[in-house]
């Protein structure tokens, strides 16, 4: 069920995303009110009293501020790779960065993947490819296809590191406060970037972006605590969670934006759809059907 609503609130993050580009939102300024909005969600969340000495003791502290570093320079990539090379790019660097948690999953926990779930992995990867494909071709200037390859690593860091707080350094009941400090900070950063804007040009106040913020803050904040969530679920291993968990937000949203957007897939889209379901298949399930063979 955690892991159903990872994926749902993930998805609908692309579809506020879309949302941006009808109704003319500034996206920059929009994420940076997201994170704000997701900060103040998480609080909320927290049942026990707040006490901010006590949250600069909690062991995950600095590793929540480099986080929310990440999650802007992450965001700023992305927001050039689409740009320079497509969205299409983007989302495959972001997705396929699924192999970085899978692979510290095997080395660092030593967790033991059967045949087929490795077999699901790799299907999942095409699956991703096939999904995100688009029949325009790409120009752009040599520098540019650096970019993915940073939003892959970025990516794969930001998941990695979700895993590792998770397990190492927080009980069940910090989910909520770590995932809201890991906001805050990634507005605190955000805000520092507006202040260098606004050396170079008068920024001004808009109404659409704050309600593009709050749109975007809570699916935002709920897609990283449901995965924390999802992550503690005692039979799958992280492996499984992470490639389930990406590979379903590329197969969902592509739906979405087919039922609400009218968008027209080519046959290698259709066919990515069919590999994602499949991979599902054989990630979720591939420990019991071992068991059968």
């Amino acid at each position: 069920m955690y892991l159903a609503l990872s994926i749902l609130f993930s998805s609908l993050i692309f579809v506020v995303f879309k949302l941006y580009t009808k109704y003319k939102v500034q996206t920059i300024y929009a994420i940076i009110v997201n994170y704000f909005i997701a900060c103040v969600v998480g609080l909320l969340y927290y049942q026990k009293p707040i006490n901010a000495f006590e949250i600069l003791q909690k062991s995950w502290f600095w590793g929540s501020i480099l986080l929310g570093l990440l999650f802007i320079l992450i965001f700023n990539l992305m927001a050039a790779t689409s740009q320079k090379l497509g969205v299409s790019v983007a989302s495959v660097a972001t997705k396929m960065s699924l192999t970085i948690p899978v692979l510290f999953g095997v080395f660092f926990y030593r967790e033991v993947l059967t045949v087929l779930e490795i077999i699901g992995i790799l299907l999942a990867l095409l699956a991703v490819y096939f999904s995100s494909l688009k029949e325009n071709k790409i120009k752009a200037e040599k520098w540019a296809f650096a970019l993915p390859i940073l939003v892959f690593i970025g990516s794969g860091t930001i998941d990695t590191s979700i895993k590792y707080f998770q397990d190492a350094h927080m009980p069940e009941e910090e989910y909520a406060l770590f995932s809201a400090t890991v906001f805050a900070s990634a507005g605190m950063f955000g805000l520092l970037f507006i202040g260098y804007k606004s050396v170079q040009q008068q920024i001004k106040i808009n109404l659409k972006n704050v309600i593009g913020g709050v749109c975007l803050g809570i699916p935002n904040y709920f897609s990283i605590y449901f995965l924390l969530k999802a992550l503690q679920h005692p039979t799958w291993n992280s492996a499984s969670v992470f490639t389930i968990n990406n590979v379903a937000i590329v197969m969902f949203s592509t739906l979405l934006g087919i039922v609400l957007f009218k968008e027209r897939l080519t046959f290698k889209n259709w066919l990515g759809i069919g590999l994602a379901v499949f991979s599902i298949i054989l990630v979720a399930f591939g420990p019991k059907l071992m068991s059968y063979i």
